[in-house]
């Protein structure tokens, strides 16, 4: 399994940004997709996740009403790739995103509960 995630970069703080994550999964829709990202010095800490059929998502509080996730739907739409954009973003933003995948049906907003983990894109919002 491989997960690319990309999209990173430097932008503006109040600006958006999108990032994408394509995943080299059998079947897409069987895997809950999440976002998570680690600043300097800190943990990694849960962003977001969307459950395989794209009818669930959860946010992080400190970014719900600005970032949302997405996902091709697998079915109609063979790129596996999962989505996040980022709107109003502020400086303590700026970390490593990473993109992670989880077969079955229980959504997890826990790091260790993701077996299978992308190499990581850089994000840096200046003020």
């Amino acid at each position: 399994v491989q997960l690319q995630a990309c999209g990173g970069g430097l932008v503006q703080a109040g600006g958006p940004l999108g990032l994408s994550c394509t995943a080299s999964l059998h079947t897409f829709d069987y895997y809950n997709m999440a976002w998570f990202r680690q600043a300097p010095g800190k943990e990694r800490e849960f962003v977001a996740v969307i459950s395989g059929s794209g009818r669930r998502r959860n946010y992080a509080d400190s970014v719900k009403g600005r970032f949302t996730i997405s996902r091709d739907d697998a079915k109609n739409d063979a790129k596996n790739t999962v989505y996040l954009q980022m709107n109003s973003l502020k400086p303590e933003d700026t970390a490593v995103y990473y993109c992670a995948a989880r077969g079955g049906s229980i959504i997890y907003s826990t790091a260790q509960n993701y077996p299978y983990w992308g190499q990581g894109t850089q994000v840096t919002v200046s003020s």
